[in-house]
């Protein structure tokens, strides 16, 4: 899920890497005649690699496994045991080697010593953090453009004609025959409506509401499949108090229909399993389809992609998708951690 660091300094590290390169010639060569001096060149240069090797840990691990996820606390005790390293390793190793002497026969103290070594140290972090705060503003942009597309085109591809003809024609045949479905049908249709049009305005909405939503939405679909096959649908735990980001499970179950339906004329078999543990949801959906039905462009398409993009942006560390095939069965399973910061 995320990239190693490895992978990730040569995309942001190139200027942070000029700026350890600048930092490091005028810390080594202050004065015109230290650039002939080997040894204070080599000795500064060793004080300094200390520093950028501290500045390192702190900015690629550090900041994103403590600080970024708010645990403060964690965070300021692992820079506090850092820098408690880098004073040891300049007390008793690189002092001793370089001036035993002089300064490495006695101890200025500790918060001396730190205030000499944590302007170094801030700097370089420092261009880390405004670097991370300047990428996180263009994914808050990135991902208010994306939520008002993906949500305009799900709304355009579901409040179609097409999709209204359908259901429409399934009630006017219920209605013709007095079913007493009719009044039922109706009312989940307007629910569904409503919450599209109106709830789903919000970028979070209760769990409850967009089960209720995916309840219904799957209801109507089951109309278009009838006796030629079956549709199971679970919910276990309790969602009463949990948030999420809204129309986000139903692309899946839309794909779930349409790859069945396009692709056989009966045995049709979907399976969808939404499970909620604490402040963990699964949800699961499978369904049978045909290999000689137009099943590629169905699992491959713009709904799909929308919502792997929202995904990535809104739950970029607390979701895992797994969509495959096996045996004419096409397998969805999405793991979302709900304890997400709602920002």
């Amino acid at each position: 899920m995320n990239p190693s660091i490895f992978q990730r300094i040569p995309k942001e590290g190139f200027f942070q890497v000029l700026l350890i390169l600048l930092l490091g010639a005028a810390t080594i060569f202050e004065k015109n005649e230290d650039a002939l001096n080997v040894a204070r060149s080599l000795t500064k240069l060793s004080f300094f690699c200390v520093y950028v090797l501290a500045a390192l840990v702190i900015s690629y691990f550090l900041l994103p496994h403590f600080f970024y996820k708010k645990r403060f606390w964690l965070f300021f005790a692992s820079v506090l045991l850092l820098l408690s390293g880098v004073i040891f390793i300049e007390e008793l190793v690189l002092e001793q080697i370089f001036y035993p002497n002089s300064r490495g026969k006695s101890f200025p103290g500790f918060i001396h010593t730190l205030l000499e070594i944590s302007p170094t140290i801030l700097i370089l972090v420092g261009f880390k953090f405004a670097w991370d705060a300047q990428q996180k503003q263009k994914e808050l942009e990135h991902l208010n453009t994306m939520v008002a597309e993906s949500q305009l085109q799900f709304l355009q591809s579901q409040v179609n004609p097409h999709f209204l003809f359908n259901n429409l024609n399934n009630l006017y045949s219920y209605a013709l025959e007095n079913s007493p479905k009719t009044p039922k049908i109706i009312l989940e249709l307007s629910d569904l409506l409503r919450y599209m049009l109106y709830d789903c305005k919000e970028k979070w909405v209760s769990l409850t509401k967009e089960i209720d939503y995916l309840t219904n939405f799957i209801r109507l679909q089951e109309l278009q499949i009838e006796d030629r096959g079956t549709v199971n649908f679970s919910i276990q735990g309790q969602a009463s108090d949990k948030l999420i980001a809204p129309l986000l499970l139903v692309v899946f179950v839309e794909n779930c229909f349409k790859h069945s339906t396009s692709s056989m004329t009966e045995n049709i078999l979907i399976n969808i399993n939404l499970q909620i543990t604490g402040d963990q949801l699964r949800f699961s959906c499978a369904n049978a389809y045909s290999e000689n039905g137009n099943t590629q462009s169905l699992s491959k398409g713009i709904g799909l992609e929308n919502v792997q993009t929202r995904l990535n942006l809104l739950y970029r560390e607390a979701h895992k998708l797994t969509i495959k095939t096996d045996n004419n069965t096409y397998l969805v399973d999405l793991r979302l951690d709900l304890k997400t910061p709602h920002q």
